[in-house]
């Protein structure tokens, strides 16, 4: 049947199909020119076009036209159409509707909050756009598999975005996992995004799964699932038994997550401005003044910290290795430890099995610079092991364990005790290595 429809209207004349398309609306127009060359062209009207810009955005009746040195009021049919290339009002439909979501993003993103120096409005803004993630898993083949069905949970400074599927390829097979920001490029009259008409992609981040096990970070496991990591912020969880895909996980930092959802193509992740450094009297020590922290650590539905940590600094001893060393909790300061009430755990579900991986943890770090501008930001998974150095502790009887993260902007060091009678860790140490190419790329200066 619907191969008959397509042949009656391939063989009807050009002014009546034009007739029938000029009853569409947007979204059913650009579906149509994407049926064949023919249908391309017709459905590129400026005539259709520009009755679907007016009743959108309404302008005047009027268009002034500049010619030579007089001013002359011209008419919006005639103006409007004459001397314009085909699809010039689709595009300029298109870009005033592009224009429109990012001017309602914008003003819910400007509100700052004074703890975490991010957005307010996030989650507001993210749905005002209709933005929304996919993953592409592709096989050592070429073929391409989307997952864009995900379960999303917020927190105060990320977004944790879990897929799963019973029809997940084999893992053998995969070569390569890519991350999307999707934002659907209409809205319709009440400005609400139109999810099924056209979307962008933008590239956010790949990863390469050919011997996950082997080239990523083995974080914990529970009696069904093992779980490896990959920067930024990927969690793959795996079948014990049968060593495929259970889920995957994906934990994006608030920090540019729109510009990073939305702003990149296809195939080319966007690339954040270099910081306009802020003129300040020069440091005789060299060191970084005033930085605030502002960390979270939650595994799932349980929150154990999301606390903020004012006026850390460094002196120009605490530069060595290619590291500035920002102490957030000193061993020798006792009444800055920090409890993490609850055992760890990440706790993952599937629509058929769920369960929970001790000792691991999503770790949530925003570090403000002395102007409160977010300076190194990243949310990613993490988990503990037993120290191997000995304690040297004595208000606490109980053994150590370590918690590191490291990318190529910085490190994150952190030690507790286990407290057997409280069933809780301590946070006794929590140091940040800053890499001295961030700073200098940051400041412009040269540690």
């Amino acid at each position: 049947m619907s191969l008959f429809l397509f042949l009656l209207f391939s063989s009807m004349p050009s002014e009546m199909l034009m007739k029938i398309f000029s009853y569409l609306d947007a979204v059913s127009l650009l579906s149509v020119g994407c049926v064949n060359k023919r249908f391309y062209h017709l459905a590129n009207d400026n005539g259709i076009w520009l009755k679907i810009y007016s009743r959108c955005f309404q302008p005047k009746r009027t268009i002034w036209a500049m010619k030579s040195e007089q001013t002359e009021t011209v008419s919006l049919g005639c103006a409007a159409l004459c001397d314009r290339k085909p699809g010039c009002w689709k595009e300029e439909y298109i870009f005033k509707q592009i224009a429109a979501v990012k001017t309602r993003v914008m003003r819910l993103v400007k509100p700052v909050d004074p703890y975490t120096g991010l957005p307010c409005k996030n989650k507001e803004a993210m749905k005002a756009s209709g933005l929304s993630w996919i993953i592409v898993l592709k096989d050592k083949n070429g073929k391409e598999h989307v997952m864009e069905k995900a379960n999303l949970s917020f927190k105060d400074t990320s977004v944790t975005i879990i897929w799963y599927s019973t029809d997940l390829p084999c893992l053998d097979i995969l070569s390569t996992l890519k991350l999307y920001g999707v934002m659907p490029l209409l809205s319709d009259q009440s400005g609400a995004p139109i999810k099924n008409g056209p979307r962008l992609r933008s590239l956010i981040a790949e990863y390469h799964l050919a011997n996950l096990t082997e080239s990523s970070v083995a974080v914990g496991a529970d009696k069904l699932v093992q779980l490896f990591s990959l920067n930024p912020g990927l969690l793959v969880g795996l079948w014990k038994e049968k060593n495929e895909i259970a889920f995957v996980i994906v934990n994006l930092h608030y920090h540019q997550l729109l510009e990073r959802s939305t702003l990149g193509s296809a195939t080319v992740q966007y690339a954040l401005p270099p910081n306009k450094p802020v003129l300040d009297d020069v440091d005789p020590e060299y060191g970084l003044h005033d930085y605030n922290l502002h960390v979270d650590m939650h595994g799932g539905s349980c929150t154990y910290l999301c606390g903020t940590f004012r006026g850390l600094f460094c002196r120009k001893g605490d530069i060595a290795n290619g590291y500035l060393r920002l102490t957030v909790v000193s061993l020798k300061d006792h009444t800055k430890h920090v409890p993490l009430p609850g055992t760890l755990g990440l706790s993952w579900e599937t629509d058929v099995f769920k369960g929970n991986v001790k000792d691991c943890y999503v770790m949530d770090v925003t570090l403000l610079d002395e102007t409160g501008k977010p300076f190194w930001c990243f949310s990613a998974p993490v988990h503990v092991e037993p120290s191997s150095k000995a304690s040297c502790l004595y208000d606490y009887m109980g053994p150590i364990y370590t918690t590191d993260y490291a990318d190529a902007e910085g490190k994150v060091s952190v030690e507790l005790v286990w407290l057997e009678e409280t069933k809780e860790y301590i946070i006794v140490n929590l140091v940040l290595y800053i890499s001295t190419k961030k700073v200098n790329d940051w400041y412009g200066t040269n540690y």
